[in-house]
């Protein structure tokens, strides 16, 4: 047995989570049928994808669109992450969200993508902590007051003293408009998604924060990655972004890990195949039989990382088309049950990854 860690419940406003390792929002994964899976294997509190103001605004109950504002009962309580440029629009996208079921409204100050940041939307308005905090209060004054309002940041937009002065400008004017938490990535947007996140600035931030909530993000691909960032930089909670991709194991890993237990083995080909073709049916009922495909495609190349003959697995599954040829994949290599691996970081991240907001 292993040191236990008391881990003390994560408060997001009125919502109070068991645990506190959640599922952060990603851009292009965390739709309905990956937050179902990550509730299913231990986390329990997740965002959807980001999505922009505009869109949330237009966006027509149409089959093809429907599954970003899909909420069930299933997977309360479920956050919903909102990014956009003009103040004006956040408030009624936001209640438009509230009413579709989601239980938070979380916006993305954080997003390094260029283009993001050509817009004005995303980490761009770290830049500008009037505008921010505008967008701020014009969500905290549109929403229900039982729903949390929450932010997303990184540590800046560079390391100058400027961007460090603006940084604190807007996490405590957030925290005076009435937000419940702010979550902090330990990297700049300049870094956009290179080198390491600066745990250390968390650190800061939550001696900065006293009793107000900070959640941590950044480097986050292990179950013990988890526990690390809690005992190190004393944050209220972590949000697993890239590493939870491929991998929902890691929440349940990491309960074990809080509880003294040993570093559970990584799951069976078996039980890897069962999560993976449920993974594929939720998928069905949001995108249909026949569109569902592609998308799972990504999905499929992030779970390879499981298998010991990964390179070759992530090769098949990046032909796949439709639910024929998912299952060639299943039956090929996931019919043993065999013994899985722990992911690598080289595996798991491919090229990139992709954590949105980070």
């Amino acid at each position: 047995m292993h040191e236990t860690f008391r881990l003390p419940e994560l408060e997001i406003g009125s919502i109070k989570l068991e645990f506190p390792v959640v599922q952060a929002a990603l851009s292009g994964y965390s739709d309905w049928p990956m937050r179902v899976i990550a509730r299913r294997l231990g986390a329990c509190y997740t965002l959807c994808e980001v999505m922009l103001d505009q869109f949330v605004l237009n966006v027509k109950p149409r089959h093809k669109t429907r599954r970003f504002l899909y909420v069930t009962d299933e997977e309360h309580p479920v956050g919903a992450q909102l990014m956009g440029a003009d103040p004006q629009q956040f408030g009624p996208a936001a209640l438009r969200l509230v009413e579709a079921g989601f239980d938070v409204i979380d916006i993305n100050f954080g997003c390094p993508v260029k283009k993001v940041l050509g817009r004005c939307r995303g980490g761009y308005h770290l830049s500008q902590p009037e505008v921010a905090l505008e967008i701020v209060q014009r969500t905290r004054d549109a929403v229900p007051g039982h729903i949390p309002v929450t932010v997303k940041m990184r540590r800046g937009m560079d390391d100058t003293t400027e961007s460090r002065d603006k940084f604190f400008g807007i996490l405590d004017g957030a925290f005076d408009a009435g937000v419940s938490a702010v979550t902090v990535h330990g990297r700049t947007v300049e870094q956009r998604y290179v080198g390491p996140s600066r745990w250390s600035f968390l650190q800061e931030v939550k001696r900065h924060s006293g009793d107000r909530t900070i959640l941590g993000s950044g480097d986050l691909f292990r179950a013990q990655d988890c526990l690390d960032m809690l005992a190190q930089t004393g944050v209220d909670g972590v949000t697993v972004a890239r590493g939870a991709i491929g991998n929902p194991w890691i929440f349940e890993q990491a309960r074990a890990l809080a509880r003294g237990e040993e570093l559970p083995a990584a799951p069976s080909l078996r039980e890897q195949r069962e999560v993976i073709l449920q993974h594929f049916q939720l998928a069905e009922q949001v995108y249909g039989s026949v569109r569902c495909g592609v998308p799972m495609r990504k999905f499929g190349i992030k779970y390879s990382s499981l298998h010991p003959r990964w390179k070759e697995v992530r090769e098949d599954f990046a032909r796949v088309k439709d639910l024929s040829d998912w299952k060639v994949v299943l039956d090929r290599w996931y019919d043993d049950d065999a013994p899985g691996r722990h992911p690598s970081l080289e595996a798991h991240l491919g090229k990139r990854g992709c954590e949105e907001a980070a």
